[in-house]
């Protein structure tokens, strides 16, 4: 890792250390670095790497969760939609999930890197969220999966959350 890197994630896991609830958006816009390099500084095992190149077994996967939260952000606008996976098709480049309360067009070839976080809620320090985080070739985020938002996670929730961390965990194979 070269000096200004090793700079970079200092000053990443400082910022982090300051206000572990910051969103890892706006985190990124501040310290001008791409999102996934916020994520992949969280400390304390925070963020698991998952295989990237398993994305449809991942967002398969998410059906058996029934209703979650999704988020897509970019630079202009923020939706936020809960609904469940499911009715998957693919037509082209995209991968379609398309359900009575999802619709969503994923450009598959461009998601690069995939992550488990768990970390403090930026609306409350009693809250930790779990989500499934998707980024483009670019480091931006694609999407965001969240198995809780605004409240605690169940005992049913933290437990679909550390299944799907171990079972799609960078280098573990599907048992």
């Amino acid at each position: 890792m070269t000096e200004q890197a090793t700079d970079r994630v200092r000053q990443l896991r400082e910022a982090l250390e300051r206000n572990p609830g910051a969103m890892t958006m706006q985190l990124a816009r501040d310290l001008g670095v791409p999102e996934v390099e916020v994520v992949r500084a969280l400390p304390d095992g925070r963020a698991v790497e998952m295989d990237a190149g398993r994305w449809e077994d991942i967002l398969r996967s998410f059906e058996a969760l029934g209703t979650v939260h999704v988020i897509v952000s970019n630079g202009a606008t923020t939706i936020e939609a809960g609904g469940q996976f499911g009715g998957f098709s693919t037509w082209g480049e995209f991968f379609n999930v398309q359900t009575k309360t999802l619709d969503m067009h994923l450009r598959w070839p461009q998601l690069a890197a995939a992550f488990a976080v768990e970390k403090p809620s930026h609306m409350s320090d009693e809250v930790s969220t779990l989500s499934v985080q998707f980024f483009d070739r670019a480091g931006q985020a694609a999407f965001k999966v969240f198995l809780n938002f605004g409240g605690k996670p169940t005992a049913e929730r933290r437990r679909q959350f550390d299944d799907l961390r171990a079972r799609f965990a960078l280098g573990q194979t599907d048992s």
